[in-house]
């Protein structure tokens, strides 16, 4: 809105040329989507508890978290909003990469609705079935590379690039479009693996996602993207905006996340921004970038992947005490409060890793 108002009256009131600046509606992004989350959520959380008096069921089968029962949960779908109204305020509409990015977060949001809300009225942990979730996380996977490639070159639709090397791309055909799909879909997956205890996965997110609106940032500047050797990308730093505003809305659900929760994210929130970080990062072709970046994400889903195999092969043993990962740390006798710091600290180590490959490239 307020790019279009500029547009539009920027012949009489020269001030308004402010507004076309990324870094300055970035940050008005970012303040907008934090005020309304913070003011917001305290009255969301009365609403969720009348709505459902149980709140999200707690698994039996894990450590003792009994103390959670009666939180109420989907604190993701306030972050949504947040987002949708701080880049409807801000954004540029007509970039395609923000609709894209915006499209990804309502339909994730959508799946994960339903999979909330199944559990809170049916009371258990099933929800969604996995197979149909994942059905369709990667028919709207699908449906979103599509659209980031039209009118896009061979390139940008076939090529895999690598972080560390300027010349070294791989040409992946076809199958770039699959790969795609499984950044993601496990992207989501992932981040929704590792929301599971009180603000976990909430500050890996906010971490990732600056990191990744820094590269948009340099890869969307014909200037920044050529002294950096990166190949520019005409209309990527657009996506910063929509990027600050969910930094925003987490900073905000943060503030009621923390131990002890007053609510929690749900599969609305996880599903959907572990989605939108994945489209991110296949948006400025960081794919493999991402995966250090949030490398957290990737060892939490590793254990899981690692846990099921292994008890497969072996009939029944187990290779860590409960996963994901962070579970078996609480068996080993952390408390949550140091898994969620020490966890924090990991994220940001990998976040480092990440923008150190600036100037390694």
């Amino acid at each position: 809105m307020l790019f279009f108002i500029s547009n539009a009256f920027i012949e009489n009131y020269r001030f308004l040329n402010i507004f076309h600046y990324i870094t300055v509606r970035a940050m008005i992004a970012f303040v907008s989507s934090f005020i309304f989350s913070l003011f917001v959520f305290p009255h969301f959380i009365k609403l969720i508890k009348k709505i459902s008096h149980k709140g999200q069921p707690i698994r039996t089968d894990g450590p003792a978290h009994e103390h959670k029962v009666g939180t109420p949960t989907m604190g993701g779908l306030i972050i949504i909003i947040a987002i949708l109204l701080s880049s409807i305020l801000t954004a540029n509409l007509t970039n395609k990469y923000v609709l894209a990015l915006l499209f990804v977060l309502i339909s994730f949001g959508t799946l994960g609705f339903i999979d909330d809300w199944l559990k809170i009225t049916k009371y258990n942990t099933k929800g969604v079935p996995g197979k149909v979730k994942l059905l369709f996380q990667c028919l709207i996977s699908l449906l979103v590379i599509l659209w980031i490639n039209y009118e896009a070159n061979q390139w940008f639709r076939s090529t895999l690039v690598f972080p560390i090397f300027k010349n070294f791309i791989l040409n992946m055909g076809f199958f770039y479009t699959l790969f795609r799909i499984i950044v993601i879909t496990g992207s989501s997956n992932a981040i929704n693996l590792t929301d599971g205890l009180d603000g976990l996965v909430t500050m890996p997110i906010i971490l990732s996602t600056t990191c990744l609106a820094i590269f948009a940032y340099i890869i969307g500047s014909t200037s920044y993207s050529g002294y950096l050797y990166f190949t520019y990308i005409k209309g990527v730093a657009e996506i910063v905006v929509p990027c600050a505003a969910l930094i925003g809305g987490c900073f905000g659900f943060l503030w009621f996340n923390i131990k002890p929760a007053q609510i929690f994210m749900g599969d609305v929130g996880s599903l959907s921004l572990g989605a939108f970080l994945g489209t991110v990062a296949i948006i400025i072709k960081c794919e493999i970038l991402f995966a250090i970046v949030g490398g957290l994400f990737v060892i939490e889903a590793l254990s899981v992947i690692l846990q099921v195999y292994y008890f497969r092969l072996t009939g029944g043993k187990r290779l860590f005490k409960m996963a994901p990962i962070h579970h078996h740390f609480e068996k080993c006798g952390w408390s949550e409060m140091q898994i969620v710091v020490r966890f924090w600290i990991i994220a940001l180590l990998f976040t480092i890793a990440g923008l150190m490959m600036l100037k390694i490239r």
